[in-house]
């Protein structure tokens, strides 16, 4: 969603500079043009020569630069962008941006910027708490910027408390969400993910190579989109931003409990979890010994169909869409399972794809079967919510 995007980042003097280099890797490694401001107590902390490195454009710093100025170069950079984050969002800055003080390059640029803007500050924890500071920025949220964070924690000056920046990838999901449509506000969506873990002692599992990464970018992206997002999350499903409600299990009946609770009248229901098709039927608490263990003989019961249950629900969700990852006939396998579990659409993908940054498959539905071609999991994810929001 970021791809293509303009994004000027205005970078003030604090500790948690260091933090904005990976904000910028992040937003081009999203597809985003970034392009960056420092000021003068930023230049202190880290030289624009690392974040030339990492955008591979002019790290824009002086005001009366003889050359940009000659062509407005303040009002231009103002024009370029779509869309402004502050960051660090220092307490000086934010007092000069709420009286329109215009001293330096950012500052300027801000006095004529018209764009989306998001302020990521960072500072002390009793310079957060001042007075001035929070009325400077609730001044600057009525004008209609959005503030993100501070997060709490240890500072830097050894103390603890709200100021310390607010995580690179907070950040740049509540960027994507300040330039994407909001066409799913009042939806509530629920979505499963990752694998389970079905225990056979009190050390050893049964499980499977899935990520969660592909659940957790769907969540990720309707969240963006405004939706109320619910994420069922198995073992070693990757973090999500503080928007999403995650519900954190291991095994498939914890996993088919949370769903049922939380799909029940839901908007949207999306299984991309890799549920363990069966369980131990005598688990034990304590670890077995490898000596027993050559003489054991193990018998498995079979676990729910986490998708099927959801479809049957009396209150089941206005839509359910299914995965179905295959090896082979990829195709005549989901429009199967599409017919059998009573779901709306289900997306067929190749179980190459577990644990990589690729994927590919197929959209099917009743009526309608479309080619996804391979790409990262993160437009593999966008092009899933297409299809969802144009699904009659």
């Amino acid at each position: 969603m970021l791809n293509g995007k303009k994004i000027l980042i205005g970078i003030g003097g604090g500790i948690a500079v260091y933090r904005v280099a990976e904000l910028a890797r992040l937003l081009i490694k999203a597809g985003a043009d970034v392009r960056c401001v420092m000021t003068k107590s930023a230049c202190e902390f880290v030289t624009p020569l690392t974040f030339e490195a990492l955008t591979g454009q002019e790290v824009h710093r002086d005001l009366f630069d003889l050359t940009s100025e000659r062509a407005m170069g303040h009002i231009q950079l103002a024009r370029w962008a779509d869309a402004v984050i502050i960051a660090p969002a220092t307490a000086n800055l934010l007092a000069r941006l709420t009286h329109g003080i215009a001293d330096d390059l950012l500052s300027t640029i801000m006095l004529v910027n018209d764009k989306p803007v998001l302020l990521a500050p960072a500072m002390n924890v009793s310079m957060w708490d001042a007075e001035a500071t929070q009325r400077n920025i609730a001044c600057l949220q009525q004008r209609g910027m959005v503030v993100i964070g501070p997060e709490s924690g240890e500072l830097a000056c050894g103390e603890q408390g709200a100021g310390r920046l607010a995580a690179p990838l907070t950040i740049k999901a509540a960027v994507t969400a300040l330039l994407c449509e909001q066409s799913l506000v009042g939806q509530t969506w629920v979505i499963n993910a990752g694998p389970t873990h079905e225990a056979w002692d009190g050390v050893r599992i049964l499980s499977n190579r899935a990520s969660g990464r592909l659940g957790a970018l769907l969540a990720e992206q309707a969240c963006m989109r405004g939706a109320d997002v619910v994420c069922i999350a198995g073992p070693g499903t990757p973090a999500t931003n503080a928007d999403i409600e995650r519900v954190n299990v291991e095994s498939a009946q914890q996993m088919l409990a949370a769903c049922r609770q939380y799909a029940a009248g839901a908007d949207l229901f999306i299984g991309t979890a890799a549920v363990s098709d069966f369980r131990f039927a005598d688990p034990q608490t304590e670890k077995l010994k490898r000596g027993e263990l050559r003489s054991m003989n193990i018998e498995l019961t079979a676990n729910p169909d986490i998708i099927a249950s959801i479809a049957a629900m009396p209150n089941r969700p206005k839509k359910v869409i299914a995965f179905a990852a295959e090896s082979s006939n990829h195709i005549a396998y989901a429009k199967s399972k599409l017919v059998n579990k009573k779901v709306d659409a289900i997306v067929a993908n190749d179980i190459s794809n577990m644990g990589s940054d690729q994927a590919n498959g197929w959209w099917i539905s009743a009526d309608n079967e479309v080619s996804i071609p391979s790409s990262t999991k993160i437009a593999f994810a966008a092009a899933i919510i297409q299809h969802i929001m144009e699904l009659a």
